[in-house]
């Protein structure tokens, strides 16, 4: 964590240091699936020079994003020159969130930090995280009506905005445009035609399979810590309507006829030759950037692979198979990690530079994110990016998973059903036996305490 951790001076209602302690255990075993957790030490604090408003910001942007962030911090720098930004870049994943609930347990914690908003009902806001002030964002110019209403909501807690979301970044699908020529799936502008309906996509599909020869999809099936069959799940059963858990996060609410005709679907694609059956993640990125494919399934962020290698290639929103046109997804968002003494001029630095980064997010968006900020969709700058551009509409139809502490990015919930779900990608479950489950796996992440604790209220809706 940050500066050493004064615990017996802790906030109300903060939890001890034996429960942090224990909540670290419960954390590094699902950090164990997706990587290992790696030591508490705090990064290297940099100098503020004198008569500077001191501004640490934590988050764990690496590869192409961190680039882009760093550019984006860069700038902010030059801008705010009365400000010290202190940015320290943390370990993704189990980790990351293991170091920053530790930091606002002993509320000696950065101003400001980055989350998963499909985390934070499970990040005790009001322990480990402070509200935001309404007022002074207003003051840097930014408003709540000025996001998609249900990212928005994603991160209020009974009144209080408990996040500010930064993008959504949701599962997309790329397509080798030669390929899809070939194919005659392209209209006008040398876009991909509308798929609508599962038919029409495997029709697709085995149309781009006649001019490879190959499987016309790639996905992410098999490896450690495999979380593409979830998220492909989470996209297709969300098309039916259906939800994972209750609207509060608390109770089991899979509907099976549903759930079964997403992963049916899943397990159509492998067994009639038109997705790859088994491979990797990097695997998956290989074979369609070698143009052994048609299709790619993951989230929009593995554009810069592409745009690397100078492929034929584009994007577009996950078709509508089912009835619905959502897509699974997850938001990056700020947050304020709990301090004792929070306000002065470091929690107005902390708007200030949250409000400064929604409006700059063209920078962000070129790693193909989709901007949370609705002001940064109309911009000619962000319009001008493609393909980022082109499947901006899908901010309004994002699923989020429900608010539960096992729940979003590099969570429990994702490791234990992408390891289920991948067995009928590869064969090696049927569809029947992978909901059996991961049903039972479900019931059991129900039935765990959170690690950090309870939040003090409820959270709120389940998607955005």
């Amino acid at each position: 964590m940050g500066r050493p951790s004064s615990l017996s001076r802790r906030a109300p209602g903060a939890p001890s240091r034996r429960n942090v302690l224990a909540g670290v255990g419960g954390l590094a075993a699902a950090g164990a699936l997706a990587g290992g957790v790696a030591g508490c030490a705090a990064p290297q604090a940099l100098s503020v020079g004198e008569g500077k408003t001191r501004l640490r910001y934590w988050h764990l942007f690496g590869g192409g994003d961190g680039i882009n962030m760093q550019g984006m911090l860069d700038a902010f720098r030059a801008e705010h020159p009365q400000i010290g930004l202190e940015a320290a870049t943390l370990q993704w994943g189990a980790p990351y969130y293991t170091k920053l609930g530790l930091a606002g347990a002993g509320g000696r914690a950065p101003e400001v930090a980055a989350l998963h908003l499909a985390r934070l009902a499970g990040f005790a806001p009001g322990r480990l995280l402070d509200p935001f002030d309404l007022g002074l964002l207003r003051e840097f110019g930014v408003r709540p009506e000025e996001f998609p209403e249900g990212i928005w909501k994603r991160g209020a807690i009974e009144g209080k905005q408990y996040a500010v979301p930064l993008d959504t970044h949701p599962m997309v699908l790329f397509y080798n445009t030669e390929v899809c020529r070939k194919a005659g799936l392209l209209g006008d502008g040398g876009k991909l035609r509308p798929l609508e309906g599962a038919r029409a996509f495997a029709d697709a599909l085995r149309a781009v399979k006649k001019v490879t020869g190959q499987p016309a999809l790639v996905t992410e099936t098999l490896g450690p810590g495999v979380i593409g069959p979830w998220r492909l799940f989470s996209t297709l059963y969300s098309q039916t309507g259906g939800r994972v858990l209750s609207e509060d996060g608390k109770t089991l609410a899979l509907d099976d006829a549903k759930a079964l005709v997403a992963l049916e679907y899943m397990s159509m694609l492998v067994a009639d030759g038109l997705a790859v059956k088994r491979v990797d993640y990097p695997g998956a990125v290989g074979v369609f950037n070698n143009g052994k494919t048609g299709f790619y399934l993951n989230g929009e962020w593995e554009i810069s692979s592409f745009l690397a290698t100078e492929m034929p290639f584009s994007m577009t929103r996950v078709p509508n198979l089912f009835g619905r046109a959502t897509t699974q997804a997850d938001c990056h968002a700020f947050v304020l990690p709990h301090q004792e003494d929070r306000g002065g001029e470091s929690n107005r630095a902390a708007h200030a530079f949250v409000a400064w980064m929604l409006k700059h997010s063209v920078e962000w968006a070129k790693g193909g994110h989709v901007p949370a900020y609705l002001p940064t969709l109309k911009d000619p700058a962000y319009l001008a990016l493609t393909p980022q551009s082109e499947y901006r509409t899908v901010v309004d139809d994002v699923v989020l998973d429900e608010p539960a502490w096992f729940a979003g990015s590099a969570s429990p919930m994702w490791i234990e059903l992408g390891a289920v779900f991948s067995g009928v990608l590869t064969g090696s479950r049927t569809p029947q036996n992978a909901l059996a489950e991961a049903k039972k796996r479900l019931r059991t992440l129900l039935d765990t305490r959170n690690p950090f604790g309870d939040s003090r209220n409820a959270a709120g809706g389940a998607s955005a």
